[in-house]
């Protein structure tokens, strides 16, 4: 079975390697392989895989999206491969991954703009494919494209969404300033939109998708082509959003940009491979938290691996600074000090460290590829003995 498009070069070089993963944030199902996966100089302690899930079951009342094994495929090629997926209300769930991913297809499935061929889509409790009219004027949809018509101005574009969504002309008025305003255009409101700049556009975008004050806005790709001054505002307003009450599903190429998220999905060739909080997903893909440690060369590396917190340990230069995997860098931190100290040893500095959401995705691609890989050669070696 072929996949979709070809993964885009914005994603340095997370291309491959797949794990499907489902649940409500934090949850991601099955194992992980702890660690780096970087070359220690020594052994590093046995971690078993961790599968985190959640503690209490979620409430269906709380769910504002649930999407369960979605399959999408398009003349023999599969856009989105069994997505599972499930999004609370008043939260921000930023599904990330590269072009031709299947962001946009999800978001279309989503909308009802297309239907899954296998599997099945739930927003607001309903089919997307079968909206009533109530529900879907409590939708908001923010495409990829600008959209708008370039001859009207900015507010009687947002003035025209309004009327569709059948806001009478006194609500449309108060709503068209409100939203103008929310996203710093009002001043402009009398510019066509053809004379709006590429970042104007697309508040002007999400300025028509809020007019109706949604319960549920899809958000695909808003920050693109925009510049990082103007990206940091967006999120503001949609931060804000969120603390109004509202969900949001955004999608976006900026790995970065999942630190703005409650949750995060993360989607590679048309398949969910993790989705929980940035946190958990962080420890999840390091197999802990990460502490470096800087104490010179003569540090006996035994003495530290004996300790229970401790999962592995690397070096990372010649200066003699550790970087050590543990359950919980604020507890582990001072054990590892007095550890040190007492074999003889004398600490410089330690830091928590934080590898970027790029290392994040990178380590959790690359493992599933090796899990996937294992799989094959085991599945291979299983039919030569049958045959």
């Amino acid at each position: 079975m072929q996949t979709h498009e070809a993964l885009g070069p914005r994603f340095d070089g997370v291309a491959e390697g797949i794990t499907h993963a489902a649940g409500s944030p934090p949850a991601l199902e099955g194992a992980r392989e702890a660690g780096s996966g970087e070359p220690a100089e020594i052994p590093e302690a046995e971690t078993e895989s961790a599968t985190t899930q959640d503690a209490t079951p979620v409430d269906p009342a709380d769910l504002a999206i649930v999407v369960d094994h979605a399959t999408m495929q398009f003349n023999g090629l599969t856009a989105l491969d069994d997505v599972s997926l499930a999004v609370a209300r008043g939260t921000i769930v930023g599904v990330v991954g590269p072009s031709g991913a299947g962001k946009t297809t999800l978001i279309r499935l989503l909308t009802g703009t297309l239907g899954a061929t296998g599997g099945s889509v739930e927003v607001l409790g309903q089919n997307p494919r079968r909206f009533s009219r109530r529900t879907r004027q409590r939708l908001g949809y923010m495409p990829q494209l600008f959209t708008l018509y370039q001859d009207l101005s900015a507010a009687e574009n947002v003035d025209f969404v309004a009327s569709l969504y059948g806001l009478v002309w006194f609500q449309r008025w108060r709503r068209v300033r409100e939203v103008l305003r929310f996203v710093g255009l009002w001043d402009a409101r009398r510019r066509r939109a053809s004379e709006l700049s590429g970042g104007m556009q697309r508040r002007l975008e999400l300025a028509c998708a809020l007019v109706h004050e949604p319960a549920v806005l899809f958000l695909d790709e808003p920050t693109a082509g925009v510049d990082p001054i103007l990206r940091e505002r967006i999120w503001g307003e949609l931060h804000r959003l969120r603390d109004a009450g509202r969900t949001l599903l955004v999608t976006t190429q900026y790995l970065g940009e999942a630190e703005e998220c409650d949750a995060v999905a993360l989607i590679a060739e048309g398949r969910l491979i993790a989705h929980a909080t940035p946190d958990q997903m962080r420890k999840d893909a390091m197999g802990g938290e990460l502490i470096d440690v800087d104490a010179g060369d003569g540090v006996d590396l035994a003495v530290l691996q004996g300790l229970p917190a401790v999962r592995g340990i690397r070096r990372l230069n010649g200066d003699g600074v550790l970087r050590i995997t543990v359950d919980d860098a604020g507890t582990a931190t001072p054990l590892v000090v007095d550890a040190i100290g007492r074999a003889g040893g004398q600490v410089r500095s330690t830091s928590e460290a934080r590898p970027s959401f790029d290392e994040v995705f990178a380590e959790l691609v690359d493992r599933d590829r090796r899990e996937r890989a294992r799989a094959a050669d085991a599945a291979a070696a299983a039919d030569r003995e049958a045959a």
